[in-house]
């Protein structure tokens, strides 16, 4: 396997788990949200928030950085639905 090939194969699985990371904490928000709200956590909520959209954002830009189109489209698709989801809340 060449080092360009090699390359490839590590910056895939690095991206692969990122996103698969980020897919499981985009559920656990969306899953949670109702229940911090109820409960009067919705500062929990806007925290979580931010630092799910933190997270996305970097990965987003890393994968453009790397020429990762598909990868840089999907954190893009979880950073507009943390966005929506932070519209949403009650002010």
């Amino acid at each position: 396997m060449s080092d360009e090939e090699e390359n490839a194969r590590v910056t895939f699985e690095y991206f692969s788990n990122e996103y698969a990371q980020a897919l499981q904490a985009n559920a656990a928000i969306e899953n949670q949200a109702s229940t911090l709200l109820l409960m009067g956590h919705s500062d929990n909520l806007l925290h979580f928030l931010d630092q799910f959209e933190a997270m996305a954002t970097r990965a987003r830009d890393s994968a453009i950085e790397k020429g990762e189109k598909n990868f840089a489209e999907w954190f893009g698709e979880l950073v507009e639905k943390a966005e929506k989801l932070r519209a949403a809340l009650p002010k």
